[in-house]
C-alpha cells in the first residue's frame, strides 16, 4: 500500500481553490465528478489526504443538494473557511454553467442529428468508468475494514432487492455508522484511539 501524500505546505490559496474546482468541473463534463475530485485534490493537488478526501465526500453526500457543489464548499472552507467555500463554489460553477447554457443551445438546435446521439453515449459510458474507478479506490482504502463492507453490502441489498428508500436508509445507517466509528478513549493507547 503506497503512503498517503503529505498535506499540502502551505493551504491552497483563493485562486489556487477556483482553478482547481473550474479543473474539476470542466474534467468531468457529462459526469464522474466524485472520481475527477478525488483525483485533482488528492492525487494530483495533493492538497488533502484520501481519508480527508473521503470523509468530506461523506459529508457532502449527507447533505441536500448536488454532491460536488457540497464537496467544493467543504474544500473551500476546510482551507479558507467562507472565503475559500465562496471561492471554490465559484470555480465549480460559473464558467461551467455558462458552457452548460451553450451546449444546450446548441443541443436543442442540433438534437435530432444521430452524431450528437452517440457522442452523448460515449460520454455517458466515459462517465461510468469514472464511476467505477473511484469505487476501486475507496474500497483500497476500506478493504481490511469488515464492518465497512457490511454496511455498504447491507445498504446495497435493501436499496436494489428490497427497495429501502434513500431518506429512511440513510436516517438509520449513518447514526449506526457514527456511533461505530466514533472515536473513544483507549486505556492503552492515550486519550484517543484510531477510528477502526
Amino acid at each position: 500500500m503506497t503512503e498517503p501524500p503529505a498535506p499540502p505546505a502551505t493551504p491552497p490559496g483563493l485562486g489556487d481553490l477556483f482553478r482547481g474546482m473550474l479543473m474539476v468541473a470542466l474534467s468531468a463534463f457529462g459526469g464522474g465528478l466524485s472520481a475527477w475530485s478525488q483525483r485533482i485534490i488528492v492525487e494530483q493537488r495533493h492538497w488533502m489526504s484520501n481519508e480527508e478526501f473521503l470523509t468530506g465526500l461523506t459529508v457532502a453526500r449527507l447533505f441536500p443538494g448536488p454532491n460536488q457543489i457540497n464537496m467544493a464548499v467543504y474544500v473551500g472552507t476546510f482551507f479558507r473557511g467562507l472565503p475559500g467555500a465562496v471561492a471554490a463554489l465559484a470555480g465549480m460553477l460559473l464558467v461551467p454553467f455558462t458552457l452548460l447554457m451553450l451546449v444546450g443551445l446548441l443541443y436543442f438546435q442540433f438534437h435530432a442529428l444521430p452524431a450528437i446521439d452517440r457522442v452523448l453515449a460515449g460520454v455517458v459510458a466515459a462517465a461510468a468508468g469514472m464511476a467505477l474507478s473511484m469505487g476501486f479506490k475507496i474500497l483500497d482504502q476500506y478493504w481490511k475494514d469488515p464492518v465497512a463492507l457490511l454496511l455498504a453490502a447491507v445498504t446495497f441489498v435493501l436499496m436494489a432487492f428490497f427497495h429501502v428508500r434513500l431518506v429512511p436508509l440513510v436516517l438509520v445507517a449513518g447514526p449506526l455508522a457514527m456511533v461505530w466509528y466514533w472515536p473513544r478513549p483507549s486505556h492503552s493507547q492515550g486519550p484517543e484511539r484510531e477510528p477502526r
